[in-house]
């Protein structure tokens, strides 16, 4: 019988080899990190498609910093249809047209200035989900990048969900069930539209505005809400989350 071939024992690389491999081998192990990364999202995100998120990054530091934070989920059926309309008006009227990102309001930003705001509710609840409060280049470019996965795997109708669930409406306060017996003694399925169009007149600023103590500006902003609310009803720009 023939013996068995010996292995060629693998050849031992020089250092001029390693220093002339290594932009490769740095790019080589850069691309499997960001899939790595990209899987991960995915499937955190596919995940929190059907089951509902039990804490944030903003809520754990909020909550580490109050000693506790009021906040509890409802569904979107348990929550006064008063209160999705509202938010979407005042946030982002176009949230049913845009595939993540209001290309319009951009271009509005861009002209201003960036004196006004381009944020998509969908934006915002990649940020309030998945990542962290701030202003820096890093967390904007991982929200550009979820976003689109988001609106790929969410229907319009949950991302709106979670953002009335996971959004600050006062300092700790978190979600429209734990605002509306907060600022008014009611369910959150009992809001009126009033109601409604004060809460989200709170945002995106609770810690500076209160429903409880309107100020002009607010009571102003609010009934500015209540009329972009009906008008979306009406032209049928609330199909995408009410059908």
């Amino acid at each position: 019988m023939a013996k068995a071939a010996k292995k060629k024992p693998k050849p031992r690389r020089s250092l001029f080899w390693w220093i002339g491999a290594a932009p490769y081998l740095a790019l080589k192990w850069l691309w499997r990190g960001l899939l790595v990364l990209l899987a991960v999202s995915v499937l955190w995100i596919a995940l929190y498609a059907v089951i509902n998120p039990p804490t944030t990054i903003y809520m754990l530091q909020e909550s580490k910093r109050l000693d506790g934070i009021n906040r509890e989920w409802r569904s979107f059926e348990d929550i006064s249809p008063h209160m999705p309309r509202a938010i979407v008006a005042a946030e982002d009227a176009n949230f049913c047209t845009h595939w993540g990102f209001d290309m319009d309001a951009i271009r509005d930003a861009l002209e201003a200035g960036g004196k006004r705001g381009a944020s998509t509710l969908s934006q915002q609840t990649v940020k309030n989900v998945f990542l962290w409060h701030g202003r820096n280049y890093m967390r904007k470019a991982m929200e550009a990048g979820l976003t689109p996965i988001m609106e790929a795997i969410w229907s319009k109708r949950r991302i709106l969900e979670v953002y009335m669930n996971v959004a600050e409406f006062d300092e700790g306060v978190f979600g429209v069930a734990a605002a509306a017996p907060w600022y008014f003694g009611v369910d959150a399925k009992d809001l009126t539209a009033r109601q409604a169009a004060a809460l989200a007149a709170v945002l995106p600023n609770p810690k500076a505005r209160s429903a409880k103590r309107p100020t002009p500006f607010l009571q102003r902003r609010a009934r500015q809400i209540t009329s972009g609310a009906e008008t979306i009803r009406q032209d049928g720009r609330s199909a995408c989350f009410e059908g």
